[in-house]
């Protein structure tokens, strides 16, 4: 039996605060939560995710790599505030041959100017942002069919 597609889902920093961390912007779900939807919805659709999160962006960088080395089919990427700053980030993505859909739960473009400039979307190959936690889903479902 083919082991089935792996696609990797990267959280940057203060992810792991979902759920408490202003839900008026980014919603009562946990990061907990949002991985079991991902992990149910990835049984569906036949392919496996790897979820991890980090506040260290030399983390996440490092898992961009292995991604490709792992021969994963995707990765999802909600880089968290990275996105406004990180040419780094913008760089790794840019250097892998591996898809990267990027993630955020609201909408950047609608908030502070200093969120209005993507960076990471610049290299990611597709953008889903402002659907809250249904991004996730959003995102697993284009990376599935990739």
């Amino acid at each position: 039996m083919a082991t089935p597609p792996l696609i990797y889902v990267l959280n940057g920093p203060n992810l792991n605060l979902l759920g408490s961390r202003e839900p008026e912007i980014y919603g009562a779900e946990t990061l907990d939560d949002i991985a079991a939807q991902l992990h149910e919805l990835a049984e569906k659709l036949g392919v496996t995710i790897d979820m991890r999160q980090s506040n260290h962006e030399g983390h996440l960088i490092d898992w961009l790599h292995e991604a490709q080395d792992k021969g994963a089919k995707a990765v999802i990427l909600n880089p968290g505030g990275y996105s406004h700053t990180s040419v780094a980030l913008h760089d790794a993505v840019k250097a892998i041959r591996t898809p990267v859909i990027e993630v955020h739960l609201s909408d950047p473009e609608t908030r502070e100017s200093f969120r209005h400039i993507d960076l990471v979307a610049l290299a990611a190959t597709h953008l889903i942002k402002g659907q809250g936690a249904r991004g996730y889903s959003l995102a697993l479902d284009a990376a599935a069919r990739l």
